[in-house]
């Protein structure tokens, strides 16, 4: 199952000091030809992506992955 996902979404991964994030992109970017626009779409996707995940109970749920 998971090859079928690699075939249909190409993945990004992000990797900080403290963070390794794997994203498979569904969004079709192909279609902004100017490459400055494209990334702006997908950093502006990201944003959104991370403010929308926020506000759900499972982010709450994992920062209690930390407490002692």
């Amino acid at each position: 199952m998971e090859d079928f996902f690699d075939e249909l979404y190409p993945e990004l991964t992000l990797e900080t000091e403290d963070i390794i994030m794997i994203l498979s992109i569904k969004k079709d970017y192909s279609q902004i030809k100017d490459l400055n626009k494209r990334k702006e779409e997908l950093i502006n996707d990201l944003h959104e992506f991370i403010r929308e995940f926020s506000e759900t109970p499972e982010s709450d749920e994992f920062v209690k992955y930390f407490d002692d």
